[in-house]
Order: C-alpha cells, then structure tokens, then sequence
C-alpha cells in the first residue's frame, strides 16, 4: 500500500471531499497570505503510509525541500527515485532539518522514533530541528511526555527567538482523501507562537486547522472526535437495522433523519447502508475508508485515557467491546462502518 502510495507523488488528483470533522474551538482558516511568510524550508517526514505519502506529496508541490524516512525500505527507493532525499534513520533526518513531522500508527512508534537509539532525540541535548509536529494518533499522556522531552534540548542554531526546540502535537482528520486533496484538518497543541509558525507547513497538507491548547490537547481532540464518531456510527446504524426489521427501508429512513434531529454525520455524508449513498465505503463493499482496526484502536487510546482521570464512559467501553469483535470476526480492513452488516445485520438497499 505504501508503495501505490509513493507512485501517486507528484501526481495529484483533485478531490472535493465532506470528510473533515468540525470543531467549536478557536477556528483558524489558512490564509494566502500566509503562503508568503514561510519561516522553514527543510522539512522532514517520517512514515510514508497511506496518509504520509499523500502529505509529503502536497509539501513538495508547495516547494518545500523534504526529506524522508520509513521502515519500509521498498517505499523510500520509490521516493528517491522520484527526487526526493530519503534517510536511514530518523536521527538522520533531522540532521537535515530546520522541521520534522511523523506520521506514524501507535504511541510506541512515536517514541521510539523521537527517542529511540537512531531517534529524532538520540539522547542530544542539541539538535537542528527548531520544531516538531506529530500528527499521528496517540493519547495526550504519551504526547506530553515527547514534548518535554523535546523541550529539555536545546537548539544547534539558534533561529530568531526561538531558544529552545518545540513540539506540536497535530493529529489529522479527513482520511486519505484529504491528504491527497490537501483538505485535511489539524488539531493542534502546544506554545500558541509554534502554531502560528508552522501554520503555512500546515497549509500546504490541508484547508483548516483548530488550535486546542496547550501540550496533549490536539491529541485529546482526536481521540474524542473518533470516540463520538464511532458512537454516532453505530447508533445510526442500530436505528437503520430496526427501521428494516420494522419494515421501512433504509433509503425512506435516511430521509427521515436527515430531515429530522436524527441527523448526523453518519447519516447524511457517511451513510453505512450499501445501496442509499453514492461515493462511501459502504457503496463498494465496505473498502477504503477508515479501517474497523483502526477505530478499534482509537477507542482504546480513548478508555486508555478515560481512565487516566477518572471519568465514567459507558459508551467507549461498549463501541470498543463492539468494533473488537468486528476485528476479531475478520472484518478489520473493512471501514468501520460495516457494523451496520457484520454487528447489526443490516440489509443492502436494492
């Protein structure tokens, strides 16, 4: 998968795309002007996934000099031989960088790459990187602890007032459809004058980023969209399932709640019912789209976290007791609105 991934470089195709998921935090629309006021050109990405592949291809469209890294070996000769420097080590990609962004599948993987034995950190106290931006999904607890580590360095060269190296914590929502289109959007936290400066690299991978707070809370953003994402889905997709064991059809029902204070998301741009929408993965058999193990694995970042302070969510432990099942049943590549066939034993919409 990686590797199609890579091929799409420099290839873009342009796509409209309704899978970004809104916040009522401070809204912060990129403007063009900001296009002009670039502080860093050297960016470094690790993790060419689905996703990373597809960012690393907008950064080079906007003119920004990057450099790469993945375990995947395969993927990195593909991105050489398309011009763009690829690494061995993360330590290595930062040795090259004024930025390094990761865009990676777990907690551990992160912390490995910042402060593993060939990590971003490498257990120097000066680095190059001025700035750092996670935009995987890991949980706040993890994010805090990389981010004071990054801020116990100091910095090679120093770069106007910037004394000590920062890290964002930037997770995305918006799917691999919005990395390729470059509409995603960022949830951020950390130091408000990073935000504000990484703001025209953010630009160029996506349309609109919401700064949450301090250290942790782009992460704790993430979590909590997934976690009312997944709940969303699967109450849309019980009511669904009882409409048609009611005897009405899902294509008559879709049109009730979305007229009605039923509507949500899951209903009127995501709807799990093959047959009623045009576009999503439930209209080509639950492929593509945000994989069940996936959501399988926010939920747990979300009970890992309801549980680090103390609060009661019923709901998280009854989506995560769901969404494993799907997995273990050998649905865990289909995207995670399948529940509505595998769990609820939804019917398609002739």
């Amino acid at each position: 998968m990686a590797i199609r991934s890579a091929q799409s470089l420099l290839c873009l195709t342009k796509f409209k795309t309704n899978f970004v998921f809104g916040s009522y935090l401070s809204l912060r629309r990129f403007s063009s002007s900001s296009q002009n006021s670039k502080q860093f050109q050297n960016v470094g990405f690790i993790g060419l996934g689905n996703m990373g592949s597809r960012m690393v291809n907008n950064l080079v469209k906007a003119g920004y000099n990057v450099t790469v890294h993945d375990i995947n070996r395969d993927v990195m000769k593909m991105f050489a031989e398309l011009g763009v420097s690829a690494r061995e080590t993360p330590y290595e990609v930062a040795q090259d960088s004024q930025v390094v962004i990761t865009m990676l599948p777990s907690s551990s993987h992160v912390m490995d790459v910042y402060t593993g034995r060939d990590g971003l950190l490498r257990g120097e106290n000066a680095i190059r990187p001025a700035l750092f931006i996670d935009s995987s999904t890991i949980d706040p607890q993890t994010t805090r602890k990389i981010s004071f580590a990054v801020s116990n360095c100091n910095l090679k060269e120093k770069r106007d007032n910037w004394e000590k190296p920062v890290m964002l914590d930037a997770p995305v929502s918006g799917g691999v459809l919005a990395a390729e289109a470059s509409t995603l959007t960022f949830m951020v936290g950390g130091p408000e004058d990073a935000y504000l400066a990484a703001r025209p690299i953010l630009q160029s991978m996506g349309r609109t980023s919401i700064y949450c707070g301090g250290s942790g809370n782009g992460s704790a953003a993430k979590i909590c969209n997934n976690l009312a994402m997944a709940v969303s889905m699967l109450g849309t997709s019980e009511a669904l399932a009882l409409g048609q064991s009611l005897g009405i059809s899902a294509r008559t029902l879709t049109e009730v709640l979305n007229t009605s204070s039923g509507r949500c998301w899951s209903s009127d741009a995501y709807n799990p019912v093959p047959g009623v929408m045009k576009g999503v993965p439930s209209s080509r058999d639950y492929n593509g789209g945000f994989a069940s193990k996936l959501m399988a694995k926010d939920l747990y970042l979300s009970a890992a976290s309801a549980e680090e302070v103390g609060h009661k969510s019923p709901l998280i432990s009854k989506a995560q007791e769901i969404y494993k099942k799907m997995c273990e049943e050998g649905h865990e590549t289909k995207d995670f609105s399948c529940v509505f066939r595998h769990f609820y034993n939804g019917k398609d919409e002739v």
